[in-house]
């Protein structure tokens, strides 16, 4: 849900995180990525990236999966763990586009959400984090995804993200687009909207 201090796209997040936390933590995860339960692993391995107040981290280890939470944000981080200080949580400063901690640590994972993030980043920096970030899914693994359409909040830094170019690059990076979908703001701001995204990494020879 977010990109700390020094890091690009973390503009704002941590001087508001306490008032932040009721927002996020008010919008509940079954609702949110309803469309594409079905995708979800029974098990195995999850990454969230921008893990924020830790909302989609916990519902992701309530489900049976063993979970990595990358929140950049030490005020956001602080919350998370405050609030879901669940075993099955492990919680890492680490942030786009190159989650250099995520890679040394040599984990593959069954499922990579980031939930209001890619917005964050500029073209330059999408283009350098989505080949990071398809290199840390298993055969088979999914990608899950939210980006926001809309205007910049004072004091963020957000970008457009066409969505076109975005799923091509991942088709070239051997991502497969299984699901998109369009929504209405959760948080009831009528001038944002999102996409939602899922890709498949496939087996390729």
């Amino acid at each position: 849900m977010s990109q700390g201090r020094g890091v690009s796209g973390t503009e704002g997040y941590g001087e508001q995180a306490d008032s932040l936390v009721e927002a996020y933590e008010s919008v509940v995860f079954e609702d949110l990525y309803r469309p594409l339960l079905t995708l979800l692993p029974e098990s195995g391995k999850a990454l969230d990236i921008g893990a924020g107040t830790g909302r989609d981290a916990a519902a992701l280890a309530r489900r049976g999966l063993q979970v990595h939470a990358a929140e950049p944000t030490a005020a956001l981080r602080a919350h998370a763990q405050r609030l879901h200080p669940d075993p099955n949580i492990v919680w890492i400063d680490d942030s786009l586009p190159d989650l250099a901690r995520i890679h040394a640590g040599g984990e593959r994972f069954d499922l990579i959400l980031m939930t209001a993030v890619w917005m964050h980043l500029d073209e330059r920096e999408r283009s350098r984090a989505l080949p990071r970030i398809a290199e840390l899914l298993g055969d088979g693994g999914k990608i899950f995804m939210t980006v926001r359409k809309g205007p910049v909040p004072a004091g963020r830094r957000m970008f457009e993200v066409p969505i076109d170019p975005l799923v091509s690059h991942a088709q070239s990076l051997g991502l497969d687009l299984l699901q998109r979908y369009e929504f209405a703001d959760m948080l009831g701001r009528k001038d944002v909207s999102w996409t939602m995204l899922a890709f498949e990494k496939g087996n390729r020879v």
